[in-house]
């Protein structure tokens, strides 16, 4: 049999009921749909939250008091050794240091005349804004207080600066920062929100100011920039050795930002896999609805089975034919399910312009093989029946 011949068996079967084709397609259509949706939303989360953390640069090792077995990310135990201002500062002299970020975060009210408001308070230092790129809209950022106290300085989050003062002009004014007094010497730029969280409704006041605000004897986080003529994993071990002779022992746990980042896409893509085989679980159904059609069509098409063995086809030819219409119908159920789901895509992204939606060409293609794959099973059952028909049998019975 030429391929031609084939084609034409097959299609003709197709076209004959074009009703049936649609409906037996339908299943795979919807289950492709699911599949493209679920995924384009997984990956669009996925490079959302990787690009949101890639942001604050890649060339960042964190420090957290406690080793990741005992104390774990930032937890404090009484047994393990604080990270201290001191510490910072000896990691400040390391070569390829370029900025190094002491981190200590609570909450609190923040009161300017009448009005108040609770919010999250930022320990940190003057190289905050350098590290990060947290651009200024007003002002300046805390001073360097060149190792000595630091000054009462206080810098407002947007969202702060236009709760407390409506717009109005804020530096040099007086705030209470959880009842002490703060001198209002910057605002910052609107940075928005990451996963949730508002970076906007914050204020920045010096480390060593807040661990006295909090009643702290250490660190939450050290953050240290490095330059670029080391990398990562040559830095990382250079930071150990230095805080193992200064504590005598490691009890800390650092972590590099390529692998925050690895670790974070790794997780994301498993959760994106995850739910792509729950939009595959219609796929299945799709299948079990070729498999229930092409089993009534052999005992519709007994006779066109006979008249083909009759003429001298094979069992392998007729088995061809039977699993090519299964393909070629999950086939169709699939592109016709990618294109609704594409077309849904681009009318939510009109809408709704914030939603994090990637389709992923990885998971487009492994939809179309995994759709002919099912086809190619649901098939196999009622094809390797029809293969085995008596062409005398067949003819006889209609």
């Amino acid at each position: 049999m030429r391929v031609q011949d084939w084609l034409v068996l097959v299609l003709s079967s197709v076209r004959f009921n074009p009703l049936k084709s649609l409906l037996t397609a339908l299943g795979i259509a919807i289950g492709i749909a699911a599949v493209t949706l679920l995924t384009a939303l997984g990956e669009g989360v996925r490079g959302y939250v990787v690009d949101n953390f890639s942001q604050f640069g890649t060339r960042i090792i964190s420090v957290t008091p406690g080793r990741s077995d005992t104390a774990g990310m930032g937890t404090i135990l009484s047994s393990v050794q604080l990270l201290t201002m001191a510490d910072r500062n000896s990691l400040a002299r390391l070569p390829h240091a370029e900025y190094v970020i002491p981190s200590l975060q609570g909450s609190g009210s923040i009161r300017y005349g009448e009005r108040s408001r609770s919010t999250e308070i930022h320990g940190t230092s003057a190289d905050f804004t350098r590290a990060w790129s947290f651009p200024l809209a007003q002002g300046r950022f805390l001073p360097d207080s060149g190792g000595g106290p630091s000054p009462a300085f206080v810098v407002l989050g947007h969202t702060v600066w236009q709760e407390l003062f409506q717009g109005q002009q804020a530096l040099g004014q007086f705030i209470r920062v959880s009842g002490q007094r703060f001198r209002v010497v910057g605002v910052m730029q609107s940075k928005g929100s990451m996963l949730g969280f508002d970076l906007d409704d914050m204020v920045y006041i010096a480390a060593d100011r807040a661990l006295s605000l909090f009643n702290r004897e250490g660190l939450m986080e050290i953050n240290l920039v490095f330059g670029p003529g080391t990398n990562a994993t040559d830095m990382a071990q250079r930071i150990r050795t230095h805080l193992t002779e200064r504590h005598g022992q490691e009890d800390f746990t650092i972590i590099t930002q390529d692998e925050m980042l690895s670790s974070l896409d790794n997780i994301l893509s498993v959760l994106t896999l995850g739910v792509a085989a729950l939009g595959g679980i219609s796929l299945l159904v799709g299948g079990v609805g070729i498999f229930t059609v092409m089993t009534t069509n052999i005992r519709e098409r007994t006779a066109e089975i006979g008249l083909l063995r009759a003429i001298g086809s094979s069992r392998r030819q007729l088995l061809s034919l039977f699993l090519g219409e299964a393909v070629i119908l999950s086939l169709l159920g699939a592109i016709t399910g990618m294109l609704a789901a594409l077309a849904i895509l681009f009318g939510l992204a009109l809408l709704l312009p914030g939603l994090p939606l990637q389709p992923s060409p990885f998971y487009l293609l492994l939809s179309l093989l995994v759709s002919a794959f099912i086809g190619l099973i649901a098939g196999l059952g009622p094809a390797w029946q029809a293969s085995l028909l008596s062409p005398i049998e067949a003819l006889r019975n209609e």
